[in-house]
């Protein structure tokens, strides 16, 4: 180790930080009596220009740093700001050369006048005094100040197409008391600064343009100059298509399946009440986030057309049901029923014979419907065949009784006998033709019903389809 060497090194050191020191306490000698020497006689409470009549200009300039919060329901928008304001002060000069070319010194602001720039916007109960941070002023009397506030200023909100909306929120900087003839106003950027923004879950930022306006009130003639700064706002959708939307579109779904449910389960009618319910608890949580206004939201318009849709299906699922037990006691299926819904569009739409499935080999199309029309038609030859029967019967038992040789009274005893079992027999043979009319006819109605039912299914399924794409295509 080279003990000179680090000797040397260790000397330089100390003699440096000796003269930092020497430098230091010289310099804040020098920065005390430049402090007394400034405000020996200065006085903060009016504006600092040598003529009374000159304009005393101040450059705004505003930085982004976050958006805490968006309450669209209040139209409050409450961002976190640095706001720096940058103007002469003509009492506040000195010569470099008498204070050892001391520059600049860093003050408390509520020494100097500053100008009384406030949000015209503003939307907050709490006073607006600024923070009290230090401005730096230069040699020449620029005076730089430098300060952070949380605003809470107001926006309209237009919700039309939430959550795939756009915002913009003006945030309006002027001065309170003094007019364009004594202070004016100039934004140092065309924008906002964003190189600072903390990026935000909910919001996206897509600019902050700023535009100076001139404003003559009717009660004045002077001049009031503000600075406008708009936000542009685009909303992060992610959130609100999981958790509203696709749910929403799912259970939307689940109204046209009412119709495809059997009638004999007795749940179309829960199933489609069940869905309306949760429709209306989605609907809900949307109305809490939204304000009050006239603008209905994009997608509160698509759960109110969804409630609709499944409210009618299950108006017509009743409607349907009726149908559907229609029992002996109705009337037949009309002849313009039997060709349009039974021939037609049970065939358009796949639809079978009630307790036959799409794998099961299918019978004959028309077997009810043959059943019932053979029934009337045979029902016309009941007299010729009762006829035919009752000689064939007489026939039978004259031969049956002269084979066994009885005598008169034995015969006719026979023949009493036989007489009323075949009247019974008859009279069985009728309640069966009968029950099996009446079954047909109401089979025919139960396919009516499971007919309309599929037809309803299909045209809900493109209505839902249909408002699923349109919302998509609006956002």
């Amino acid at each position: 180790m080279d003990w000179p060497h680090s000797y040397f090194s260790l000397c330089w050191i100390l003699w440096a930080a000796s003269k930092l020191r020497d430098i230091e306490a010289a310099e804040g000698k020098y920065a005390q009596k430049l402090f007394n020497d400034l405000f020996e006689d200065y006085s903060n409470a009016l504006r600092p220009v040598e003529d009374t009549d000159k304009v005393l200009n101040v450059t705004l300039q505003i930085t982004l740093s976050q958006i805490k919060d968006m309450d669209e329901r209040n139209q409050i928008l409450t961002a976190y700001l640095w706001i720096r304001q940058i103007w002469y002060d003509a009492y506040l000069k000195w010569d470099r050369d008498q204070y050892d070319g001391l520059d600049t010194i860093r003050i408390p602001s509520d020494l100097v006048w500053r100008p009384d720039i406030v949000l015209y916007n503003k939307a907050d109960d709490e006073s607006s005094e600024p923070v009290n941070t230090n401005v730096v002023l230069r040699y020449d009397g620029l005076i730089t100040w430098d300060s952070p506030a949380i605003t809470k200023s107001s926006c309209v909100v237009d919700v039309s197409y939430f959550p795939f909306d756009d915002q913009q929120c003006n945030l309006t900087f002027g001065s309170w008391t003094y007019n364009g003839n004594q202070v004016d106003i100039f934004n140092a950027l065309e924008s906002g600064d964003l190189s600072d923004f903390i990026e935000d879950v909910e919001w996206e930022i897509h600019g902050m343009p700023a535009v100076k306006n001139v404003i003559t009130y009717g009660c004045c003639s002077e001049p009031y100059p503000d600075i406008t700064f708009t936000l542009i706002l685009k909303r992060k959708s992610s959130f609100y298509i999981v958790n509203l939307l696709i749910p929403c579109v799912l259970i939307s779904f689940l109204a046209p399946l009412s119709f495809y449910l059997p009638a004999a389960s007795g749940e179309k009618v829960s199933l489609g009440v069940t869905v309306l319910l949760a429709m209306t608890v989605f609907q809900l949580m949307v109305a809490e986030i939204m304000p009050p206004s006239e603008n209905v939201p994009l997608i509160g318009k698509y759960y109110i057309a969804t409630m609709a849709l499944i409210t009618a299906s299950t108006a017509l699922t009743i409607m349907v049901m009726n149908i559907h037990f229609c029992g002996a006691e109705a009337k037949p299926v009309p002849q313009w029923a039997r060709i349009v819904i039974l021939k037609y569009m049970s065939k358009i739409l796949f639809v079978y014979d009630v307790g036959e499935s799409c794998t099961s080999p299918r019978h004959s199309k028309d077997s009810h419907q043959k059943d019932y029309a053979e029934t009337h038609r045979k029902g016309l030859k009941n007299r010729d065949n009762n006829i035919v029967r009752k000689k064939e019967i007489n026939r039978l038992l004259n031969n049956d009784l002269g084979a066994q040789g009885e005598n008169p009274k034995e015969a006719d005893s026979y023949c009493a006998r036989y007489l009323t079992l075949t009247r019974n027999i008859e009279y069985i043979a009728k309640c069966l033709k009968d029950h099996r009319t009446n079954n047909a006819k109401g089979i025919e109605w139960k396919k009516v019903a499971k007919v309309i039912d599929r037809f309803f299914m299909w045209i809900f399924f493109i209505m839902v389809f249909a408002m699923s794409i349109l919302i998509i295509a609006k956002a």
